[in-house]
């Protein structure tokens, strides 16, 4: 009997964990009470608001939101989820006017411990049955609580994760210590924007220009000291693109939500375009001043040279990114080795001939694959580990040949590159959709395994 009881557990947890369908309820509200039906709508709304300002995909919101309305009985519901809003229409049967409600998406957080405590709380309703005003408090505490660390924690974050990338792109320790120092500044500077209400746009646009000073100065005034301070800009534009959501655009692209794909590609462009004209006005502001333009070797690439460091570097970049989103000490492990393992794959597959395109969907893919599979056992979003995986692989460099080529008139070779930036970005989101589906695919059969060995148990049990 108890080992009965021990498996109907696991099933219990194992269909949990996997939230894929809606479940049957556990104790239903009562569908007449509108204030019981409208708590809980809202509850559900409120879960998906903080799962979408996260990035996640439009497919696995609607997951979220339908399983929390499933849990207390509204199982018949039409949700509709778009870039900055979600609307539910939970149908009461035949006797009963449907209830509806509407919730606006207003900001964007990349706080990934309030997204794991959120996922946990989505388990916890469905075991423990939690009335609909406990979950509602329990929302409440996650989503005012502050930040799990300082400020200038994160700060130091997104300095490590620049400094990390110089490496891995094959810098030097000065140019590592100064995409360190550059960071900092750029984040400093954006947060006091911030605080004043300057559009994005136009903090990405300063981000790119301050990415580019301390370039200019160690290319002008380094010497003889051995060092491409080009790496200091693409380390800094790879910081400033990491933020965007480039994931859960091409995964809605890809999962049938144009209008929210559209949305999201819109906004990387757009963040993009700033960090491009940026780059181009300190650029030009230096040669008026006849300082000295960091110039790149448009035949330098990532290679399988000095192999251990550059993977220790993609695993403490991937680290570093996931302690910019106040990421959760458990969640910090899973990104390292999420980071470490795309550097691996990416080299192994560019080193044996294939280009950065395949090589970067074939990381991806093992990154995406790995979150999927690990992140429900440290109890970590799988998004979480699929967008810090990804964050050594993004274009920086790329999109810096492609605006210096433009700078010197080689209108042909800089578009070349920006659509190859482009095409890199859009292999590694499509990677991570595919490497999560492969890994829902995997779990699949257990669950299916467990839950039929529940309903025929062994003769003594």
């Amino acid at each position: 009997m108890h080992r009965f009881v021990d498996r109907l557990t696991a099933e219990r947890e194992a269909t949990v964990d996997a939230v894929v369908e809606a479940p049957t309820p556990l104790q239903p509200i009562d569908l007449a009470d509108d204030a019981k039906v409208t708590q809980v709508l809202e509850l559900a709304e409120r879960v998906g608001e903080v799962v979408l300002a996260s990035g996640t995909a439009v497919t696995d919101t609607t997951t979220q939101v339908e399983f929390i309305a499933a849990t207390y009985g509204l199982a018949q519901c039409d949700i509709d989820v778009t870039y900055n809003s979600i609307r539910i229409s939970a149908d009461r049967g035949p006797t009963l006017p449907p209830a509806s409600t509407m919730r606006v998406v207003r900001y964007r957080s990349l706080d990934f411990t309030r997204l794991a405590a959120v996922d946990r709380l989505t388990r916890r309703i469905r075991r423990e049955v939690v009335p609909p005003e406990d979950a509602h408090a329990a929302l409440d505490t996650i989503t005012t609580a502050p930040h799990p660390y300082n400020r200038w924690v994160a700060t130091a974050g997104w300095s490590l994760l620049a400094a990390s990338v110089a490496l891995l792109l094959g810098g030097g320790i000065l140019v590592a210590a100064t995409s360190f120092v550059g960071t900092a500044m750029i984040d400093r500077a954006n947060r006091e924007l911030n605080k004043r209400g300057l559009p994005f746009f136009f903090q990405h646009m300063a981000g790119g220009a301050i990415a580019t000073v301390p370039a200019i100065v160690l290319a002008t005034f380094a010497g003889r000291i051995e060092a491409n301070p080009s790496l200091v800009v693409a380390a800094g534009i790879t910081v400033l693109l990491s933020g965007l959501q480039l994931v859960g655009a091409v995964e809605d692209a890809i999962t049938g939500a144009p209008i929210t794909a559209a949305a999201r590609s819109l906004e990387v462009v757009m963040m993009t375009a700033g960090i491009i004209a940026g780059v181009a006005l300190a650029l030009r502001v230096a040669d008026l001043l006849h300082a000295v333009v960091p110039m790149i070797d448009m035949t330098s690439s990532r290679d399988i040279d000095n192999l251990p460091l550059k993977v220790a570097a993609g695993a403490v970049a991937s680290m570093a990114f996931a302690l910019a989103c106040y990421a959760e000490l458990r969640a910090l492990a899973a990104a390292a080795f999420s980071g470490a393992a795309a550097t691996v794959c990416y080299l192994v597959v560019q080193h044996s001939g294939f280009g950065p395109v395949v090589s970067s969907g074939v990381a991806a893919t093992a990154v995406g694959l790995a979150g999927g599979l690990m992140a429900r056992r440290s109890l970590t979003p799988p998004l979480v580990v699929a967008v810090a995986g990804i964050t050594p692989l993004l274009p920086g460099l790329r999109l810096y040949r492609g605006l210096q080529a433009l700078l010197n008139s080689e209108q042909l070779m800089g578009l070349n590159q920006l659509f190859g930036a482009f095409t890199v970005g859009c292999a590694l989101a499509a990677g991570v959709t595919l490497g999560e589906w492969i890994a829902r695919f995997l779990r699949r059969p257990r669950i299916m395994r467990r839950f039929q060995g529940i309903r025929h148990p062994m003769p003594g049990q």
